[in-house]
């Protein structure tokens, strides 16, 4: 029961963060940090696929809500979180028994970099490239994507740094 109230709280809290600070921080129009993908990512291993999607879709939909952008953070969080599974199994091995909830301390820190990494870039490629639609502003669409992504990684790893603490 503690780990729902946990994960509840986390959702509201990481909700509010985007919504009401973090959607308003935009430099240059390519720093846009998306914390809210760390609800996917801190999740147990072995949470149902469909409780996962359903969580994704939901979170997604009220960003979408509050930042009027039609369905494009639903698509990118229930993609990242369709793949991050095979993302868990390519960079881990947790045994059978074990439900563990990814962290610095439960895969090690460069399995944990890595998945996170993976995530995230994955998420904005899909959210920036919906935004946009095409291919033909490449030369802005890609340092967008690495630009945010990165003030994301690190916005996650850091908030993860204190919380293993």
């Amino acid at each position: 029961m503690a780990v729902a109230l946990q994960n509840i709280l986390r959702f509201i809290f990481l909700i509010l963060l985007q919504v009401f600070i973090l959607d308003n921080i935009q430099f240059m129009g390519y720093i846009n940090p998306m914390i809210y993908v760390l609800f996917i990512l801190s999740l147990p291993v072995r949470f149902p696929k469909w409780a996962l999607l359903i969580l994704a879709f939901i979170m997604g939909l009220i960003i979408d809500v509050f930042s009027n952008t039609a369905g494009m953070h639903s698509f990118a969080l229930v993609f990242a979180a369709f793949l991050r599974t095979p993302v868990i199994n390519i960079f881990t091995s947790i045994d059978e028994g074990s439900n563990p909830t990814p962290s610095f301390h439960t895969f090690g820190v460069s399995a944990y970099v890595k998945y996170v990494v993976i995530l995230v870039l994955i998420h904005h490629f899909i959210l920036f490239f919906i935004e946009s639609f095409s291919f033909l502003h490449l030369t802005l669409l890609i340092p967008k994507i690495i630009i945010s992504s990165t003030v994301t990684i690190l916005l996650i790893l850091g908030l993860q740094s204190f919380k293993s603490k």
